[in-house]
């Protein structure tokens, strides 16, 4: 392209992406660096339509980009600029404290990055590797009990669980005395099958109320769903409120049933990891959404080994403000890891 061209295809896609409507030839007559008429420009967007990188829709003469169009865009003209005061203020305000709750932590995390880029946010949690320091059950109710796990780095998980009926508090310090008994250095993979040998073996020598307790409880420690628990979504009503047609709707619905039925988490990680810092998925582009015609930019989260443990990123339309995102993930990504690494660092 020259740099006419070059301006025209610019000027389109930013405005789309304030927009998300069609941009006409008249309108860029106003906004050009030189003075052109509007027919020279619509000769230009043919130009630019003939290459794939512009779309014509039925129902304007105006233009759009295409998929191809933003992925040229993204890695040749998007100008990034620093996250403003105002959003990493909103960022830190998650972060502060000595935090051992991650759970909460990424949850909280998680609910700002929504709100402050109006889109929905994933944020995928690390498995938890440390050894296990204590455990502890607390009953809620009669059919809700809670599990707080205490890990020798100083991280602190609370999980809610249905526990066998009848329960007793007398049950629930024998289940946990006998959980402390083999958990101390063990991480919760080695503890879980360790605690399947044991109960089979030890059988007559725990009562059965805490058998039935520690059994019901290993579903919520190291498997039977914690892979659906990495992956926190918050903000999904922003993509409903910024659906304008009916088409917007239907790749919406179809963006929530993949985030409902995903149960292979590791993917998500794995866009972030296949390249350094903040990767961006546009369209069929993002293996994991590719029926929503969504975008995601993702930037992976590392421990203080340079370890990738875990990522956060921001899913939305393909008209995403992505200037103003891809800095305010990254910098999230950034932050986060370094919380993990040292809890005492806000």
């Amino acid at each position: 392209m020259n740099d006419r061209s070059r301006e025209v295809f610019r000027r389109v896609v930013e405005s789309y992406l304030t927009s998300g409507g069609p941009v006409g030839s008249r309108s860029l007559t106003r906004t050009m660096n030189e003075k052109v008429s509007a027919a020279t420009i619509r000769n230009v967007m043919q130009d630019l339509e003939y290459l794939g990188l512009l779309d014509s829709p039925h129902v304007s003469a105006g233009r759009v980009p295409t998929q191809l169009g933003l992925r040229m865009f993204v890695d040749g003209l998007l100008e990034v600029g620093a996250v403003t005061d105002d959003d990493r203020e909103k960022i830190d305000a998650t972060l502060g404290g000595n935090e051992r709750d991650v759970g909460g932590l990424l949850s909280r995390v998680g609910a700002a990055l929504s709100g402050i880029t109006h889109g929905a946010s994933l944020v995928l949690a690390p498995k938890r590797e440390a050894p296990i320091r204590h455990i502890e059950f607390v009953s809620l109710a009669p059919d809700r009990a809670l599990v707080v796990l205490v890990f020798a780095n100083g991280h602190v998980e609370n999980r809610v669980f249905t526990p066998p009926p009848g329960q007793t508090p007398s049950s629930m310090r024998e289940a946990a005395n006998f959980v402390n008994a083999l958990a101390e250095g063990r991480t919760l993979a080695d503890l879980r099958q360790t605690m399947k040998t044991e109960i089979v073996a030890r059988r007559q020598e725990i009562d059965s109320l805490a058998a039935a307790l520690v059994e019901s409880g290993l579903a919520v420690w190291d498997g039977g769903g914690s892979a659906q628990e990495r992956l926190i979504v918050r903000g999904r009503s922003n993509l409903i409120d910024d659906a304008t047609e009916a088409a917007d709707l239907d790749r919406i619905r179809n963006l929530f049933d993949d985030l409902e039925r995903k149960r292979d988490i590791a993917q998500f990680l794995e866009l972030a990891e296949e390249g350094e810092g903040v990767r961006i998925f546009i369209g069929s582009e993002n293996k994991l959404f590719s029926l929503s015609g969504s975008s995601l930019v993702v930037s992976p989260y590392m421990n203080a080994d340079r370890k990738i443990i875990g990522a956060v990123g921001v899913i939305g339309p393909t008209r995403l403000n992505y200037g103003r995102i891809v800095p305010i993930v990254d910098y999230t990504a950034q932050l986060v890891g370094r919380l993990l690494s040292d809890p005492g660092k806000g």
